[in-house]
Parts: structure tokens; C-alpha cells; sequence
């Protein structure tokens, strides 16, 4: 689980100790990954693991990778959440670091990540595993001033395509579920009104983060001969579906 210290990460974390898993949690700062741990609701027995990381650095990845497989002696789904966004400001005035910084973690880290898995879960007995990547209603339509967030959810699409088809000769499952407006610490700014695509701003409506933890764990639940391989969860009233 990377990106586990806030947000969907913690409920994905969550919801996947109630279902039985031990968790690694992947993420840079290792006090907000044991603060999830320590907030997490009652689940006896579950094992856990603090794996501070940074999913854009290849040597990294492989040292989180080989303390999972260390820990756990396999890896049966990886959810691939760590996630960052640039300032919303004109595209023309967005810097190369700036660009560069969310390619970095949100689709490379990803790929690294992906790679990581791959090694190990065809190489385990049994064989195979999942991976879930979150892709992000940006994964299907932009918000204003939001090119490098919505390029690289665009490609996460790509790489989850690519990574299912590449996948089947090692049971490997792969699919993608698509957030919009989960209350989480990222997206407070919804609630006072954020630039909608007429020019106009709007407040929007908001869904609990602890639906899209239930989400993730069913989609990780399911036996390796099913895939959930898109499921959007959104707001039920937030501004996608239409010409909002």
C-alpha cells in the first residue's frame, strides 16, 4: 500500500486490515504511517509493517519491495495510491519541476512499484497476485488548470491496461478504480468552491473516504479468476457525469 499515511490510503489501509491482510505501509514520512496504524480500528491478529519510502527513487522501491517479501514471505496485492498535484495555476506557468515532481510519483512510481510486484509475485508459490492502481476521475476528464495531475492519471489508465494484458502469463490480476471527491485532506478545498470548467466557481459535494476503502477491499478480495478492471467511485452529486 503506498501512500498510506493520509487520505484514501489510510481508509484503503483500514479496510483492508478489517478484511484479514497483513499491510505494508509504503510512504515517506514514517510517523503519519504509524499514525494510521495506531488510528486504525480494532483488528486482532493483523500484522503490519512502517516501510518509509519514496516511490520515485528505483533503489527505493527495491529496498521497500525486499522488506515486504522479508516481512511477509509474499505479496499478494499491491495498491499503487501515492499520489501528488501541482499548484493550479496556468499551464503556461507551471515549472519543469513542477511537471516533473508529479510524473516522478504519481506514474513512475507506479511503473516501480509495478516492476517491484511483478518480480515477486511470479516467482511465489502459489503464484500470482493483484495490483490496483488509483487512476482518479482525472483518469477520464481534466479540471481546469490540472495538466500534470491529468496526464499522468490518463496514463495510469495505460499502465493498468498494459500491466493486465502483461500480467496473465503470471496470474497476475491488474485493475484501476477511479476516486472523485473523497473527503479527504486533499480535497478540503471542494468545500469552499473550486474552478469549475464554464469559469464559474462551484462548491461540490463530497463522499466519505471510508466507501472507496470498502471499494478497494472488495476489488482485493476478489479470487485471481476476477477483476473488477475500472470501477469509478465519486460523489454522487459532483460535477462528472454531463456537461457540468
Amino acid at each position: 500500500m503506498t501512500g498510506a499515511g493520509s487520505g484514501v490510503g489510510k481508509h484503503a489501509t483500514w479496510a483492508l486490515m478489517k478484511a484479514g491482510f497483513s499491510v505494508a505501509l509504503v510512504g515517506r514520512r514514517a510517523d503519519a504511517l504509524q499514525r494510521t496504524v495506531d488510528d486504525a480500528p480494532e483488528a486482532p491478529g493483523v500484522r503490519t509493517l512502517i516501510v518509509p519510502a519514496d516511490v520515485s527513487d528505483p533503489a527505493s522501491v527495491g529496498a521497500a519491495f525486499a522488506a515486504v517479501r522479508a516481512t511477509f514471505g509474499r505479496l499478494d496485492v499491491l495498491f499503487n495510491n501515492a499520489g501528488v498535484n501541482a499548484p493550479g495555476i496556468n499551464l503556461e506557468e507551471l515549472s519543469f519541476e513542477q511537471w516533473k515532481s508529479v510524473v516522478d510519483i504519481n506514474l513512475t512510481g507506479a511503473f516501480l512499484c509495478t516492476q517491484e510486484a511483478f518480480r515477486i509475485m511470479k516467482a511465489q508459490s502459489p503464484r500470482g497476485g493483484r495490483i490496483i492502481n488509483n487512476g482518479s476521475i482525472s483518469a477520464h476528464a481534466p479540471r481546469p488548470n490540472s495538466a500534470p495531475y491529468t496526464s499522468t492519471k490518463h496514463a495510469i489508465t495505460g499502465l493498468t491496461k498494459s500491466t493486465a494484458l502483461d500480467g496473465r502469463k503470471y496470474d497476475i490480476a491488474c485493475a484501476q478504480i477511479d476516486i472523485g471527491n473523497a473527503d479527504t485532506e486533499m480535497a478540503q478545498r471542494m468545500k469552499s468552491g473550486v474552478p469549475q470548467a464554464n469559469g464559474e466557481i462551484a462548491v461540490e459535494a463530497m463522499m466519505d473516504p471510508a466507501d472507496v476503502g470498502r471499494a478497494v477491499a472488495f476489488m482485493a478480495t476478489l479470487p485471481l479468476d476476477a477483476n473488477v478492471q475500472f470501477m469509478t467511485i465519486m460523489a454522487t452529486k459532483m460535477p462528472f457525469v454531463g456537461r457540468g
